[in-house]
């Protein structure tokens, strides 16, 4: 709220060697007296501010950088963020998809006049041409005259985002969507209605096994169900923190990825298990005293040139050895099934590491980094695969090893000096080294990272081993 100071502005009276009587200092006391008092009682409430006025309420609810989602008959926006922005309505709230809003019934005339919001729900703010893709939201409050009558009553909060932006790739499906979905509606407890804005059927039904861990009633298409939805409270937008991760220090409860990642398990584990019976397989883990190795391969761009001989060197050398293709036509669950049993994971960089997700904390998750890629591939998957607590293996391959090779002479910048390419900007990156490159490997020179996970998997199985001989000695002295 804007403060405002009176200042006191001293008029330059001439002092000069004749001194001022007291009978006309007191005249002239009495008479500041009187101006001031008649500024008081005479002068508009604008030019001399007793309290906030209505601007100043407006720029409070503009500038304000946290707000609670429990306030009654308020809308409030957090503006704060760099990824998001963030609103809270509380009170009665209710949906008008016609016109694009979601109002605040509000008995003072005032408030309805002042309060409104805009927001594009979604998790990229700072992407200027993807927002502007984005459904954009009028958050009202108004009177009792301009709300609809409720057709539908719900007596929990709803939490509003986008299906919109990059839903159809799965690194923006967990990043921009699942995982803020969880960090904004986990303190709900499940007792939360999900409002979509761009509803996409084929989404909730690829992640409704997921989607129901977090909401116990199903989603509302606001886009297309016109019937006026009352709420005693609704979120609208997600909360985001980093690349696929959750900060603790921002949750209830300090909630980490980690606790992401056991929603991913009672949300999966149902279906594999009846995945597992239906196919008359063992209990996952009890098939094989051997090291698994899943090798997740790509189609198209940076797909993996010598993939049957990688998969014949790892098998040769111990490990049990599954290929997936994560393609949309493939149950999730499935992916869920290979990955949560496995030892190491093997990729090249790309959308699909995104399953890293699904692997166990302590596993061993090796990034084959294509050239042009570093950058992407730590911030997007190497730094949020160490919070899940993954033992986390970077092959940054040689110049001979992409198949820019092949199209440039050695001393060409696109193979000699990347980072100088990839800072001419996104269009080049994208150009030469996601969509123009494919890697050939160097199985001697990869030989040696297959062996580090190897012995880092072993040497793992020892210590459980020997931690599980000891609590059980432990147990039977007692």
């Amino acid at each position: 709220m804007a403060n405002h100071q009176q200042r006191l502005v001293a008029s330059g009276l001439r002092y000069g060697k004749a001194r001022p009587t007291p009978t006309f200092l007191r005249l002239l006391l009495l008479f500041l007296v009187f101006f001031v008092v008649a500024s008081l009682i005479f002068v508009p409430r604008h030019l001399f501010p007793l309290g906030p006025s209505e601007a100043d309420e407006e720029r409070f609810y503009e500038s304000v950088a946290s707000c609670s989602p429990l306030a009654k008959g308020t809308i409030c926006c957090d503006r704060s963020a760099y990824r998001t922005d963030v609103c809270f309505m509380g009170g009665d709230v209710r949906t008008h998809s016609p016109s694009g809003s979601i109002l605040l019934l509000s008995s003072s005339a005032r408030t309805s006049r002042m309060q409104e919001e805009r927001i594009r729900p979604y998790t990229r703010k700072w992407e200027n041409g993807t927002m502007a893709t984005i459904d954009e939201l009028r958050l009202r409050a108004a009177d009792g005259a301009a709300v609809p009558a409720c057709d539908v009553h719900h007596d929990v909060p709803a939490v509003v985002f986008s299906n919109g932006g990059f839903t159809g790739n799965v690194y923006h499906e967990f990043n921009d969507g699942l995982i803020p979905l969880y960090i904004t509606s986990h303190q709900f407890s499940r007792r939360v209605v999900f409002l979509v804005v761009e509803y996409h059927d084929w989404w909730f039904s690829r992640y409704r096994d997921v989607l129901s861990r977090l909401s116990d009633f199903p989603p509302v298409d606001f886009s297309k169900d016109n019937r006026t939805h009352c709420f005693p409270q609704a979120v609208v937008g997600l909360k985001i923190h980093d690349e696929l991760s959750i900060n603790p220090s921002l949750m209830p409860g300090n909630k980490s990825i980690r606790d992401f990642r056991r929603v991913l398990d009672d949300a999966y584990k149902p279906r594999v298990e009846a995945m597992l019976r239906g196919g008359g397989e063992e209990e996952e883990g009890s098939r094989s005293n051997r090291p698994k190795l899943v090798l997740v391969l790509r189609k198209g761009s940076r797909k993996l040139e010598n993939q049957r001989e990688l998969v014949e060197l790892a098998g040769d050398m111990g490990f049990e050895v599954e290929v997936v293709w994560p393609q949309v036509t493939v149950e999730l669950a499935e992916i869920y099934r290979a990955l949560n049993a496995c030892d190491v994971m093997v990729g090249v960089h790309g959308a699909a590491m995104t399953h890293f997700l699904f692997m166990r904390p302590g596993s061993v998750f090796v990034q084959i980094v294509p050239l042009g890629t570093n950058w992407a591939a730590e911030a997007y998957y190497g730094r949020p695969a160490r919070k899940l607590g993954l033992t986390y293996v970077r092959y940054e391959i040689l110049p001979k090893e992409s198949s820019l090779y092949r199209d440039y002479e050695k001393e060409h910048p696109v193979l000699a000096e990347p980072e100088r390419m990839t800072a001419k900007g996104w269009g080049v990156t994208k150009k030469i080294y996601l969509n123009g490159q494919n890697v050939n490997l160097d199985l001697t020179r990869f030989r040696d990272t297959l062996v580090r996970a190897y012995e880092h998997v072993v040497e793992e199985k020892q210590r459980k081993i020997l931690m599980q001989r000891m609590y059980i000695g432990g147990k039977k002295k007692v």
